[in-house]
């Protein structure tokens, strides 16, 4: 049985002087290098942390991009770029992983996204790190995108404990009006201030409200206390919306998504730029450190762009997970640097509690590491490898047969599952990962289906499991599967090793119930806290009150509600005859 996070004992079998395969030894570090977290009589730094939804790497000035970002640019240039740094292919497990530092196989996250209809919601029993930053004296407030799930009172960011939330609970929706659809069966508003919907608000643009709220808690706060707020845009998410004077700036540019798409990150540059403004003029920028990160890759066909890198959005290509990341602060000990360390979405966890000197609690249950003296003095990196994920869901009745566990899989795994790892140098894909297209910047007239220099993938057909050397092949051009049999085998027995320590997966069916038509056109909690009502298990839980358990007595409701299921199934079903 592996410890969660643990790595030790995997890494007898590779020896460094067989595969020359790790890129940071582990050394004896302790990590306890921040300077000022957790030190007598200093106060611990105030911490912002902006999380960009599907920004692509290709779509940040510094990396090269058609798109101007003067604020990131100068941001990043000043602190420490993250160069190594990767996180999750879709939203909710990358914002889980941020929540709590534990990988999504320990959260029974291990299958899509949170759907806005599905009662699941974080597990109640992983703290989170607004709740941890909160007992340790901090000042908590969230401003945007949640899609950590809302079934329960207890499940919305003021349930996981922010002092105040303004933002979406769904995974997207309208700039401007706040809808958003559960596929077209279910829609309604989503904007919400603390837990009541914000229809006042509505008609304004997200990202210009959301830093609005951001200035205004910066204004209201102490500078005495210690501050966490977490800034999750809705930008650059689809539908690709965004004021007409930042459209006008890239008139020039032919492809009508990827100007839209322009615009919007242009939109993000200048308001991250204002919240570092209010900071400084407030007095609270000398004493804060600023964590800027992409949930998820880029999606070619909304705009986005990863070039050079293969795959995009949904996949587990390096477009996929690898991120745009950086961190600025004074309190950094070197500054206009490049890190290579190997860093993981889950690290942010540990590594702000430790600047925040909040007591370790759950440090044997957790998959991230604290990388702070590796982002700040150029230290060893403790972190040696990344498991992206196993999805047990994601194989089809069917789809397996003998080969992709007796021959691909050497007899250890089976190669059908869809799962990903880095280690070292090293990455291990198996299964159904996403397409591995390499999509060139978009700036060809009439959208994607323009695109004739898009390189195909090649490889995918019949093939159950690829091997790349990441640090020589960023890129992953070259297949090294059938060269390199021996680390195939090891990777395959770290990723059986990770399976031994995963929970059940948690992806329960929709809920009729969560109609937003039965709750007034909004999206709400339509469940009351566990043991009020309903089966063991038919949600998930959290803290507070239930105050919508009367729901699930409501006959006329239950009837609403499948009448409207059985309408919409009809409704589809006549659109094939």
């Amino acid at each position: 049985m592996v410890m969660r996070g643990a790595v030790e004992s995997g890494f007898p079998l590779l020896g460094v002087a067989v595969l020359g395969f790790l890129c940071c030894m582990r050394g004896g570090q302790t990590q306890d290098d921040s300077g000022f977290g957790g030190i007598p009589g200093t106060m611990p730094p105030h911490l912002i942390f902006i999380l960009a939804d599907d920004q692509g790497y290709g779509d940040v000035g510094y990396h090269g991009s058609d798109i101007h970002t003067p604020v990131l640019d100068q941001l990043a240039g000043e602190g420490v770029k993250l160069e190594n740094y990767y996180v999750q292919p879709i939203c909710s497990p990358s914002r889980s992983q941020l929540m709590t530092g534990r990988y999504q196989i320990h959260t029974g996250l291990q299958h899509s996204i949170i759907r806005a209809r599905q009662p699941l919601c974080l597990p109640p029993d992983a703290p989170t790190l607004a709740e941890r930053l909160q007992e340790a004296g901090y000042s908590t407030h969230m401003v945007g995108k949640w899609h950590l799930g809302f079934c329960r009172p207890g499940c919305l960011p003021t349930g996981r404990g922010f002092q105040s939330f303004l933002g979406s609970l769904t995974g997207s929706g309208d700039h401007f009006s706040y809808q958003s659809c559960d596929q077209a069966e279910a829609c309604g508003f989503d904007l919400h201030d603390g837990e009541r919907p914000a229809w006042e608000m509505s008609g304004n643009y997200s990202t210009t409200l959301y830093i609005e709220r951001v200035k205004k808690i910066l204004r209201a706060h102490d500078p005495r206390k210690p501050l966490f707020l977490y800034l999750a845009l809705q930008a650059v998410h689809t539908p690709l919306q965004a004021p007409n004077h930042f459209l006008q700036r890239y008139s020039a540019l032919d492809n009508r998504p990827r100007r839209h798409y322009a615009a919007m990150v242009s939109c993000v540059d200048e308001g991250v730029g204002a919240l570092v403004q209010e900071l400084r003029t407030r007095g609270l920028y000398q004493n804060s450190v600023l964590v800027y990160s992409s949930d998820n890759g880029g999606q070619p066909l909304s705009g986005g762009c990863n070039w050079p890198l293969r795959g995009g959005k949904g996949t587990y290509w390096e477009g996929g997970v690898r991120a745009v990341g950086f961190v600025h602060s004074p309190l950094l000990k070197r500054k206009g640097k490049v890190s290579k360390a190997l860093i993981h979405v889950s690290d942010w966890y540990p590594t702000l509690l430790s600047l925040a000197g909040a007591p370790e609690k759950d440090r044997g249950q957790l998959d991230g590491h604290n990388v702070w003296g590796a982002i700040s003095q150029g230290l060893p990196c403790p972190r040696t490898e990344i498991l992206f994920n196993i999805d047990p869901v994601s194989r089809r009745p069917g789809e397996a047969d003998s080969r992709t566990l007796a021959l691909n899989g050497f007899g250890i795994w089976d190669t059908a599952l869809r799962a990903a790892i880095r280690a070292g140098d090293w990455k291990l894909l198996t299964g159904n990962v996403g397409d591995g297209d390499w999509v060139p910047p978009q700036t060809l007239p009439g959208g994607p289906h323009q695109w004739q220099g898009m390189e195909k993938r090649r490889d995918q057909r019949g093939k159950s499991v690829w091997l790349f050397n990441i640090t020589a092949d960023p890129y992953e051009r070259s297949d090294l599967a059938d060269a390199r049999p021996e680390v195939v085998k090891i990777l395959l027995a770290r990723l059986a090793e990770y399976n031994q320590t995963a929970v059940p997966p948690r992806n329960p069916p929709d809920d009729h119930m969560a109609d937003p038509q039965l709750h007034g056109g909004v999206w709400t909690p339509w469940l009351g806290e566990p043991g009020s009502e309903g089966p063991e298990g038919s949600g998930e839980g959290g803290k507070g009150k239930g105050k919508s358990s009367k729901m699930r007595h409501c006959k006329v409701c239950k009837l609403k509600a499948l009448f409207k299921k059985v309408g919409s199934r009809m409704q589809r079903s006549s659109l094939f005859f």
